[in-house]
C-alpha cells in the first residue's frame, strides 16, 4: 500500500507521524507533499518521500489524504483531478466543514467512492478518536478505510449530519481535554505542587478515570459516588464546580463547535 498525504500541518501531520510510527508500511511507502520546505525536510530525515508537487505526490498512491484548510480543499482537489484515477485509487478528505456534494463537484464524480474523515492530533500516538463517512463506497472499500485508520486508534463509522457532532466531541474535544489539564494542573501549583509534578498528577489522574470506565464499564457519575462521600471533600469541589457552570460550560463549549 503506497499513500499520499496532501499538506503536513497539524493533522496531516500528526497522521503521518502516526503511520511512520505504527509500522504498518515502509516510510518509502508514504509520500507527503506541502509547500514548506522545513517540514518536508523533516519527514525526508524519517524516511518518506515529499514533493512540492500534488499531482506527482499521487501519482503511484492507492490512498490520497488530503489535509489542508477547507478554503483551500477545492484548489488543491482540483489541481489532483486531471491526474487522479477513481477506479484505482481511494481519495479521503479531512477538512472541516467540506460537504461530499463539493468534494463530488471539485473531483466531477457522479458515483465515485471517497471518504470524508476526521481524526484528532492523538493519532500521532495512534490514539485518535476518528470519525469516517463513507460515500458511494461498498462494505469492503469501507471495512479497508476503516481498518487503517484503526490502527491509529479507534474509528467510528457515521453519517455526514453527525460530522460536525463528531468533530466537536473529538477533534475539538481533545483541545478541550488539554484546557481541564492546564486549569487542574494551574490549581495544583496553587495547591503547593511543582508545575511539572501538578501536570503529572493530573495526566496520571485522568488515565485512571478513564481505564476505570474502560475496565468497568460504569456510568462516570456511578464512578463519582463512589468517591464522593457524604459531607466529604469530593462533593464540596464537585458543588463548587458546578456552582461555575463546569457542566453548563462543557455542553455550551460543544454545542458552539457544533454550529
Amino acid at each position: 500500500m503506497k499513500i499520499a498525504i496532501i499538506g503536513a500541518g497539524a493533522m496531516g501531520g500528526a497522521t503521518a507521524e502516526g503511520l511512520l510510527n505504527s509500522g504498518l508500511l515502509n516510510a518509502a511507502d508514504i509520500t507527503i507533499s506541502d509547500p514548506c520546505q522545513h517540514i518536508l525536510d523533516k519527514f525526508a530525515l524519517k524516511g518518506t518521500s515529499i514533493t512540492t508537487d500534488n499531482q506527482a505526490a499521487i501519482a503511484q498512491a492507492d490512498i490520497v489524504m488530503v489535509f489542508v484548510k477547507p478554503w483551500l480543499v477545492q484548489q488543491v482537489l482540483t489541481g489532483i483531478r486531471p491526474v487522479f484515477k477513481p477506479q484505482q485509487q481511494r481519495l479521503i478528505v479531512i477538512a472541516a466543514r467540506v460537504s461530499s456534494a463539493q468534494i463530488a463537484e471539485w473531483m466531477g464524480f457522479t458515483q465515485e467512492t471517497f471518504f470524508l474523515c476526521i481524526p484528532n492530533i492523538a493519532i500521532a500516538q495512534q490514539q485518535s478518536m476518528t470519525f469516517l463517512v463513507p460515500v458511494h463506497a461498498t462494505d469492503e472499500e469501507t471495512s479497508q478505510v476503516k481498518a487503517l485508520f484503526d490502527e491509529l486508534g479507534e474509528t467510528i463509522l457515521t453519517d455526514e449530519q453527525h460530522l460536525a457532532a463528531g468533530t466537536t466531541l473529538a477533534s475539538c474535544g481533545i483541545a478541550y481535554a488539554m484546557r481541564y489539564i492546564r486549569a487542574a494542573a494551574e490549581g495544583g501549583v496553587e495547591l503547593g505542587f511543582k508545575a511539572d509534578d501538578a501536570k503529572s498528577i493530573v495526566m496520571q489522574t485522568m488515565k485512571g478515570a478513564v481505564g476505570l470506565l474502560e475496565a468497568t464499564g460504569i456510568h462516570p457519575e456511578a464512578a463519582i459516588d463512589l468517591v464522593a462521600t457524604p459531607g466529604g471533600v469530593t462533593i464540596k469541589g464537585l458543588n463548587e464546580m458546578e456552582h461555575a457552570g463546569f457542566t453548563s460550560a462543557v455542553i455550551k463549549g460543544l454545542k458552539a463547535g457544533a454550529k
